[in-house]
């Protein structure tokens, strides 16, 4: 998701159209950009709320201020608004944890101290307990995302407009096999997925559909399209898994010029898209069309050249987030931590058949769960242990560890996650003096 933008770019439109080869080619070279594993970065993303009464929806002039507030700040993150008013900072590209881990708290200490100016706070919670909220973004790409979503009921309306999360981004890793090859992380990056669902989970629900479940943001997310939040297969080469998986994916919309209403058809995957001419109504795609059907595509784990690990909650406290960057960072980018994680996971999902996520027991089980779960408290302690000892190594702060450390004891050692802490009435309680968002 991003923010409000401009129209498409009018060289968008004037690019030739692709073929469907060019199609594969294209998708095929900038999905996995490998090499020696050296960046990390991460995107969290932010309810904003009222300071003294949290329970309230925010008339849309306050939250707009509040946006531009922030937006006027020398930040060195990307700052942007999700279609409910959520706010999200995503770093820089960082050649360290601790270069990733600073940017993101100096953003963030100013960006609270704009917002508190306006008697706003940011809060840490995967959904808002309030409900999906007002549309706050009114471009084109959003009236054609919800009319999309709208086909197959409420939860893509909940997803744009109440989520929230801590996206983690690590490099594809090595062209060639081992524990840091592209091949061994894209499989790990799946199977740590459901750990790190249950680990972080900060989203309880109290009724509704997900009613019990510790992570209702997953299962929000895995309802919001038959195929569009799904991982391809894991048994394939992954460039050519995630190709397919591009081009067989419906189209969500087709972009207009200038200020007019997107086309939203029916059933049109991509490549019957390329396959036309003129049917449907519409214009052959060009390169620009692919590019941008791809950042509509939600799976767990986006391959951007980068991969984008998408299944993690927003954390509660100042810094909550900085936990499942570092351990991700940790299980990712050293060697023996990479391989221990890649051991205990593996080992946990075989237990429970290879279907794709997040649509099978194990991520389910994640989601309704948390730690509770012994099987899953059991890899994610076994992951927690060799994330801790991996970050001196990897020459993580000693601020850093202590966090992760404080996690780990409060929650994973005891089969619990954020989620348990607190129920919907007590999350969006007005913040005190001496507490912390």
């Amino acid at each position: 998701m991003t923010e409000d933008s401009p129209a498409p770019p009018a060289q968008d439109f004037a690019q030739p159209p692709l073929t469907e080869a060019a199609a594969e080619d294209l998708v095929h070279g900038i999905c996995f950009k490998t090499g020696p594993p050296r960046l990390v970065g991460a995107e969290l993303e932010w309810l904003v709320l009222d300071a003294e009464r949290p329970w309230l929806p925010l008339p849309p002039e306050r939250l707009t201020a509040g946006h531009e507030a922030a937006r006027a700040l020398p930040l060195r993150s990307r700052l942007t608004a999700e279609p409910g008013g959520q706010l999200e900072l995503s770093s820089a590209p960082a050649a360290s944890l601790s270069d990733c881990v600073d940017g993101l708290q100096a953003d963030l200490t100013a960006v609270r101290a704009a917002l508190g100016d306006r008697g706003l706070v940011l809060r840490g919670l995967g959904r808002d307990p309030r409900g999906p909220q007002r549309r706050l973004l009114t471009s084109p790409r959003y009236e054609a995302m919800e009319a999309y979503f709208d086909r197959t009921g409420p939860a893509g309306r909940a997803m744009m407009r109440s989520s929230a999360s801590v996206q983690v981004c690590v490099d594809a890793g090595h062209e060639e096999p081992g524990p840091l090859g592209h091949g061994r992380r894209w499989r790990l990056a799946h199977l740590l997925g459901a750990v790190l669902v249950a680990a972080f989970a900060n989203s309880p629900a109290r009724e509704g559909p997900y009613r019990g479940w510790k992570c209702a943001r997953q299962g929000i997310w895995s309802d919001i399209d038959t195929r569009r939040s799904l991982a391809p297969p894991l048994d394939a080469e992954p460039r050519a898994a995630w190709t397919r998986h591009a081009l067989d994916t419906e189209v969500m919309c087709v972009r207009a010029h200038g200020d007019g209403p997107w086309a939203v058809p029916r059933g049109l995957t991509f490549r019957d898209w390329l396959r036309t001419d003129g049917g449907h109504g519409l214009r052959r795609p060009t390169a620009g069309d692919l590019e941008y059907h791809l950042t509509t595509l939600f799976p767990p784990v986006r391959p951007r050249g980068h991969l984008e690990l998408r299944m993690i909650d927003a954390q509660p406290g100042e810094d909550g987030w900085l936990v499942p960057t570092a351990v991700t960072h940790a299980l990712f980018d050293d060697p023996e931590a990479a391989e221990t994680a890649y051991r205990a996971v593996k080992a946990l999902a075989d237990a429970y058949g290879s279907a794709r996520a997040p649509r099978n027991a194990l991520w389910h089980t994640a989601a309704r769960s948390g730690l509770a779960d012994r099987d899953l408290r059991t890899a994610a302690t076994a992951c927690f242990e060799a994330a801790a000892e991996a970050l001196p190594r990897l020459g993580a702060s000693t601020h850093v560890r202590d966090t992760v450390g404080a996690f780990a004891e409060r929650y994973v050692r005891r089969g619990r996650c954020p989620a348990d802490d607190a129920g919907d009435h007590e999350l969006l309680q007005p913040i005190g003096k001496g507490q912390r968002p």
